[in-house]
């Protein structure tokens, strides 16, 4: 059974989780108002004030219990280089869905995001009691769909026509899903990597 998530610092080698709050705004504005990371995006930001109205959207659903997001920071200066969060939860289906990530274009291609992902996933399965984590994104964003299935995860669908873009594009969103009995060999493949990686 899921248990009811609580806002928790993640932290591994390279990279610290830490619960959102306002104070992360100016960080996320230093990393985050490159318009190319919200290409794939439904709804871009590309101001300091649309970043403040993202950030209190993420912990308005925090206060829903719907929601945890967290700042994506470098463990050895704390410097702040995305976001990211547990969205759509459901405790009684013991579900989450690991979203809403972006990572300033420095921190690409690095370790960052699969840590990241790493510690979400283990913090999902092994702390909150989760049996499924899904995933999901943009039909057309290559690049995503293939770091979802580098970290392990299983494709299961394309759900057609399925979010209005802020261009107006119908997008096609692929999901994804990690679930409990997949994870020990998930997670030692993640492992491998960042300890390969470091």
């Amino acid at each position: 059974m899921m248990q009811k998530p609580v806002p928790a610092v993640l932290e591994g080698a390279e990279v610290r989780l830490e619960p959102l709050s306002m104070d992360h705004l100016d960080g996320l504005c230093a990393v985050g108002l490159d318009p190319e990371l919200w290409q794939w995006i439904p709804t871009p930001v590309r101001n300091p004030d649309e970043m403040q109205a993202y950030v209190q959207d993420a912990l308005d659903e925090q206060r829903r219990g719907i929601s945890m997001p967290f700042a994506t920071l470098l463990k050895s200066n704390r410097q702040v280089v995305g976001c990211t969060r547990y969205a759509n939860m459901s405790l009684k289906d013991s579900r989450v869905e690991i979203g809403w990530t972006w990572i300033g274009k420095p921190w690409q291609r690095s370790a960052v995001n699969t840590e990241a992902k790493y510690l979400m996933l283990r913090h999902a399965f092994e702390v909150m009691g989760c049996e499924r984590v899904e995933l999901k994104t943009d039909a057309l964003n290559e690049r995503s769909r293939n770091a979802i299935q580098r970290i392990g995860a299983k494709q299961e669908g394309i759900f057609r026509k399925h979010m209005m873009t802020h261009t107006g594009r119908v997008r096609d969103t692929v999901y994804f899903s990690i679930i409990l009995e997949e994870w020990p060999d998930v997670k030692s493949r993640l492992e491998s990597r960042l300890s390969s990686s470091s």
